[in-house]
């Protein structure tokens, strides 16, 4: 039963769409070439979670650090390709870590004990190994340290600023629970809601508690800890039923009682049409608490210009960085997939990686560019008799039985000679085993 939530957990919560400086600038580590970069024994790491690195051609002296954590089905190199964070990073020179976690369904413990105390046996200590790791070998500053994730890597957000409110300044969890919501007891087999790692009361919005309750979660995680506490940014869509929109609202009640002040916002405004943006504590551009509710949405942020607004809040959209020689003008937007355009030579290939369970499944699609760059791609397959499209993140899908195409977004149409990209999709029935590739 335990292994049935946790598949069903890897499939529903599969996203993605879309995730300052001084003047003196110092090349980066040689090492890092400015490539998602494999590091291996960086410190305590109790679960065997793996990390990469991105570290931008040019930083600037002290560069701050976020980490960026996947979701469900998802891994540090998924994530990289699939949100916009790598391409911040390059325009404004921070440091990115990218987790990977190594357990089935490549979700996150946020649920045993161990993960939901300071220096427990759990994920929470290894990510917080490769902070440590990149703060001494860079020499960042400690001061500037964020973290940010969607869905499961949402949840370990609101974990990792719990647990160590003295390494995070802040966070901002796409799609999350609340710290200690999906606190789960293992070895029950009749009560699958309480297994180790699957939560269905909390995920289906059950959970409701006072804000004194979700503060002191937060607070009995680090008992006797009296010093700052990180800031928070909050994402949710209304219409999500994975992580059900209520959990939104119970984030708020947790963090506003962890800073002090009021669950009534002090500013409300529209970013864009059907977002909702409140503050809470003051007015400022990085309050204590800010929270964007989005109407129409489901279980699939961060999409496209979000993790700016994310980097926005950390404060780490200050002076943008001199690009390097070998780097396109951070100033300079990505070139965008053009129809017009003619075929790229050397072509693009596709690979389908299925996660399957009885009645569904859930795509991974690698898609690789061949000799040279690519600047579109379109991939095709053929579902089996029965199969139908339930949902796809990354890529904008065309038909939901038979033959299918998924073509690339705005920011994942340009891959480089050799490189790759991801997207996903879900279905019913079985999924297919094959793909091709179309350059544009």
């Amino acid at each position: 039963m335990r292994r049935h939530w946790r598949a069903l957990l890897a499939s529903v919560t599969a996203v993605l769409a879309g995730l300052v400086a001084t003047t003196a600038l110092l090349p980066a580590s040689p090492a890092s070439a400015a490539a998602l970069t494999e590091v291996t024994g960086f410190g305590t790491n109790p679960t065997g979670i793996r990390m990469y690195l991105y570290v931008p051609d040019r930083l600037p002296a002290k560069p701050a650090v976020l980490v960026a954590v996947h979701y469900c089905t998802g891994s540090g190199p998924a994530f990289y390709s699939g949100t916009e964070f790598k391409s911040l990073a390059d325009q404004y020179g921070f440091i990115v870590i990218y987790p990977s976690t190594v357990r089935t369904g490549n979700c996150w413990d946020v649920s045993s004990a161990g993960a939901l105390t300071r220096n427990g046996n759990s994920d929470p200590v290894g990510i917080t190994s490769m902070v440590k790791y990149v703060q001494q070998r860079y020499a960042t500053d400690t001061a500037r340290t964020f973290v940010t994730g969607a869905s499961s890597g949402a949840m370990m957000t609101n974990v990792l600023l719990a647990d160590y409110p003295d390494v995070f300044a802040g966070g901002a969890a796409f799609m999350g629970v609340p710290h200690t919501c999906f606190q789960a007891t293992a070895g029950n087999p009749a009560d699958p809601s309480q297994q180790a790692g699957w939560n269905s009361a909390c995920a289906s919005g059950q959970v409701s508690k006072t804000a004194l309750e979700w503060g002191n979660a937060v607070r009995n995680s680090y008992p006797g800890y009296s010093g700052p506490r990180p800031r928070m940014q909050l994402w949710h869509g209304v219409t999500d039923t994975t992580l059900h929109y209520n959990n939104f609202g119970e984030e708020i009640k947790q963090w506003t009682d962890v800073h002090g002040v009021s669950q009534t916002p002090v500013k409300t405004d529209t970013p864009q049409s059907g977002w909702t943006r409140t503050w809470y504590g003051d007015t400022s551009a990085q309050p204590p608490v800010q929270a964007i509710s989005i109407a129409g949405v489901g279980h699939s942020l961060p999409m496209a210009g979000q993790a700016r607004m994310a980097i926005s809040f950390f404060g780490l959209d200050g002076t943008p960085v001199s690009p390097s020689p070998s780097s396109p003008s951070p100033s300079s937007p990505s070139p965008s997939p053009s129809s017009s355009s003619p075929p790229v030579p050397g072509g693009c290939t596709a690979s389908i990686s299925l996660n399957s369970w009885n009645g569904g499944y859930v795509a991974t699609v690698t898609v690789t560019a061949g000799a040279s760059a690519i600047n579109g791609w379109t991939v095709g397959t053929t579902l089996p008799s029965g199969s139908a499209v339930t949902n796809a993140w990354s890529a904008t899908g065309s038909g939901t039985t038979g033959a299918v195409t998924f073509t690339n977004v705005n920011y994942n149409g340009a891959v480089a000679a050799g490189r790759t990209t991801q997207f996903g999709f879900q279905g019913t029935g079985t999924g297919p085993a094959a793909a091709t590739c179309t350059a544009r």
